[in-house]
């Protein structure tokens, strides 16, 4: 208890479509957390399977864990995901507190990993938004998704209060990418943006397979990425980095695919002028840096 008077308080929310399968190691890692959150509100998003029942029975036992319902027209997508977590987010604004964060109903955490994420905070009053080095299960693997330590994951993006009120929280994207926003607009705003590889987190299923194969998800993702204003030439040379993942090559493949499918199509692109600019500065810095760096080799 001493541990957890002396560290800022923090809020998680949780949507949960369907989590049954994994949402109960979600649960227990939250309950083991070496400082738990001064309320974790689940939302379950009009689930049709047993996941109100279960996070219902982890509440009459534990205070910090509340759970809502909320009713919707059936079927996933990532408005119903933004729609979710601002129904907790009514919710939190009963509490005090100076931290806020998203986590998925598949993930499991070491049991001081909020408190080490509460410690980075507290060292460097510029961090905006932190997460652990997530690691997903593909098979019987679990394999680390090896993101950039400027970006933080969505299943585990934590945000100091005042970033999250600047940037107006997560913004409902018709093709998803709620988190990338994010943290492009918090970096853009002046914000440190990082993830911490030390912290492991686990996921038990890849972000959007939930609902489609692997390779039509990077199709997908292609769509997402154009629809976030993503350079293409970023993009390819991202595609080639990532060729390994899998589904190896076509995956990377297929992503390239989806980001023109939308551009051919002129898909507009979901975010404001002003952060696609400043996302492709980021972007063309980069691609500068990394040539920069080969020419020394």
């Amino acid at each position: 208890m001493g541990i957890e008077q002396a560290i800022a308080p923090y809020i998680i929310i949780t949507p949960a479509h369907n989590e049954e399968a994994f949402i109960k190691k979600t649960i227990q890692a939250m309950i083991n957390q070496t400082v738990r959150p001064v309320k974790w509100i689940v939302v379950n998003d009009n689930s049709t399977d047993r996941t109100r029942e279960i996070v219902e029975q982890y509440a009459e036992q534990h205070d910090f864990l509340s759970l809502l319902n909320l009713s919707r027209v059936t079927g996933r997508n990532f408005g119903n995901k933004v729609r979710a977590f601002n129904y907790g987010l009514n919710e939190a604004q009963l509490y005090d507190y100076q931290y806020i964060g998203n986590l998925d109903a598949d993930i499991s955490l070491e049991k001081d990993y909020f408190e080490k994420i509460l410690y980075e905070f507290d060292r460097e009053s510029n961090l905006g938004i932190a997460g652990g080095m997530v690691s997903t299960r593909i098979g019987d693997k679990f394999v680390s998704q090896d993101v950039s330590l400027d970006s933080v994951a969505g299943a585990v993006q934590l945000f100091r209060r005042e970033c999250f009120e600047q940037i107006g929280g997560y913004l409902a994207l018709p093709l998803g990418g709620i988190d990338a926003a994010a943290e492009i607009m918090a970096r853009m705003k002046g914000w440190k943006t990082r993830t911490f590889p030390e912290l492991s987190v686990l996921e038990y299923r890849r972000t959007g397979t939930a609902t489609a194969q692997p390779l039509a998800s990077r199709v997908k993702e292609g769509q997402r990425f154009q629809s976030l204003g993503y350079s293409f030439l970023f993009l390819c040379l991202r595609s080639m980095y990532r060729l390994m993942d899998r589904p190896r090559v076509v995956g990377s493949a297929a992503t390239i695919y989806g980001y023109l499918k939308g551009a051919i199509k002129g898909d507009s692109i979901a975010l404001p002028l002003d952060v696609v600019r400043y996302l492709r500065s980021e972007q063309r810095g980069k691609l500068v840096r990394l040539l920069s760096y080969s020419k020394k080799d």
